[in-house]
């Protein structure tokens, strides 16, 4: 049975990731998931840690030493986050001591069970492991700054949350919103690809309303205090080798003043002063793969080339439909790898079938999957030469090979085929231009098209000649196409 029509386009395109062997490999390299895993081999019994399983400042020295990092406050800062990074993702444990202890004190410090992953894991097991260390950076990213938390302590030293103005859902969702926008704009055919984003566009992206034609000073304070945040938590996500950043300038800073906002969205790329001042930030490989497992956590639909393979022809089809050009190549040549080509040919073929909505897009796709397949697939191509709703992209699949003894295609049969491929178009939403030209081309070859063409039994004549009435740039033969589609809807059901 052919596949249904898609429900439409997805709300984010097809990635195309690296192997899960190469990302492996990056994840090992990132600074933070490294230091931590030297720090698990570091550690031992003799090993001091405090209540909360962290380092005590004792210990620090040594460690940071441990990974060459300088001795000094920053040294200190970076041994601890490894440090409690090793502990997050289970590469140490802390086995509680008995009762009698000191509440400061924790417990006897030994290897974790996913040490051993390090070098005995599949790389599937080892970005799970990065996943882990990620999820415990992004809550750190969205934590309350230090200098946000000094001015909410109470008399015993402890945090006054009520007094706190931070919400963790707001923060989450705010990061998370980022973060999708990077992605996107990384993913999309046309989009940022391999260049870095201007932090303000970004900030920009999810501060400004898409109706806002002119941001508001209000609005444009928003971006400002956005583009600080970001710049804070972009520095944290960097060692875990999500992104690329170059962070803003805080020479910058002092030169802005407190009473002068950076330029934001369009307006970054226009000012006089070097954009990348304001920050510049890339998804890495290794962090397109860490976002679309976030995404996919979340229940959004993250298509990735390859995701398709093993399913069956109706999937490969249906699921290519709104992909752009090259992503839809790249997942339908994994697909063919996966078979002989006789019987992908015959797949594809039967898979193209249909009078749903999607079936003219599917016939368009198994057209361009089966030149990929190449002169094995004539066979199951000339099996359907008679077939009303494949015979034409056979003639055509053929005639462009050379093929010989191929039957004229009956009149009726041209007309439908026209038909199908303008419906095809349209529901691909392709280029206009592109298919203004396949409109005129097909009226002017064919005298009377319209004659002709009302009396096809197609779903979509009606839809298509009134399309046709459109596009087509004669106004005397746009009247004609509109009459012609009033004549299809009013003709009686077969």
């Amino acid at each position: 049975m052919p596949g249904a029509r898609p429900a439409g386009r997805p709300a984010l395109p097809p990635v195309r990731l690296h192997s899960d062997a190469e990302l492996a490999r990056d994840a090992l390299a990132t600074p933070l998931l490294s230091r931590a895993v030297r720090l698990a081999r570091w550690a031992g019994p003799e090993t001091r840690v405090g209540a909360g399983g962290e380092l005590v400042d004792e210990q620090l020295p040594a460690a940071a030493q441990a990974l060459d990092l300088p001795d000094d406050e920053d040294g200190a800062a970076d041994a601890s986050e490894a440090w409690r990074i090793a502990v997050d993702t289970g590469l140490v444990e802390i086995e509680e001591e008995g009762e009698g202890e000191g509440e400061d004190e924790g417990g006897a410090v030994t290897a974790g069970g996913n040490l051993t992953l390090i070098t005995g894991g599949s790389p599937q097991d080892i970005l799970a492991l990065w996943q882990d260390a990620l999820e415990a950076v992004v809550s750190d990213a969205i934590a309350p700054l230090l200098d946000e938390l000094s001015g909410v302590l109470g008399p015993d030293g402890e945090i006054d949350f009520d007094a706190l103005d931070w919400d963790p859902e707001a923060e989450s969702a705010f990061l998370d919103g980022v973060l999708g926008n990077l992605y996107l704009l990384t993913a999309s055919e046309g989009g940022a690809g391999e260049g870095p984003v201007p932090l303000p566009a970004l900030a920009a992206s999810v501060i400004v309303p898409d109706d806002m034609s002119e941001p508001t000073d209000d609005v444009l304070e928003q971006v400002s205090e956005a583009m600080m945040r970001l710049d804070d938590q972009f520095r944290l996500l960097e060692p875990i080798g999500l992104v690329e950043y170059q962070p803003v300038d805080e020479a910058l800073m002092v030169e802005e003043g407190a009473e002068t906002r950076g330029p934001t969205g369009a307006s970054a790329a226009a000012d006089d002063e070097d954009v990348s001042r304001y920050g510049l930030v890339k998804l890495t490989p290794l962090g397109l793969y860490g976002v679309r497992a976030r995404l996919l956590e979340a229940g959004a639909v993250a298509p990735a080339v390859g995701d398709l393979a093993d399913k069956g022809a109706d999937a490969l089809l249906d699921g290519v439909a709104y992909y752009p050009e090259e992503a839809a190549r790249a997942e339908t040549l994994q697909w063919l790898g996966l078979r002989t080509p006789a019987a992908a040919a015959g797949d594809l073929l039967n898979a193209a079938r249909g009078t749903d909505r999607g079936a003219p897009l599917r016939r368009l796709h198994c057209q361009q999957a089966l030149a990929l397949v190449g002169a094995d697939a004539e066979p199951a191509v000339r099996d359907v030469l008679d077939d009303r709703e494949l015979g034409g992209l056979a003639r055509v699949w053929l005639a462009e090979r050379g093929a010989t003894d191929v039957p004229p295609p009956p009149e009726s049969m041209i007309f439908w085929l026209a038909v199908d491929t303008i419906a095809a178009q349209l529901d691909a939403e392709g280029d206009l231009e592109e298919l203004q030209g396949l409109v005129e081309g097909l009226v002017g070859r064919h005298s009377g098209f319209f004659d002709a063409a009302w009396r096809v039994d197609h779903p979509a004549t009606a839809d298509v000649l009134e399309a046709m009435g459109r596009l087509h740039g004669d106004r005397r033969t746009a009247k004609e196409a509109r009459k012609a589609a009033f004549k299809a809807r009013s003709r009686p059901a077969s």
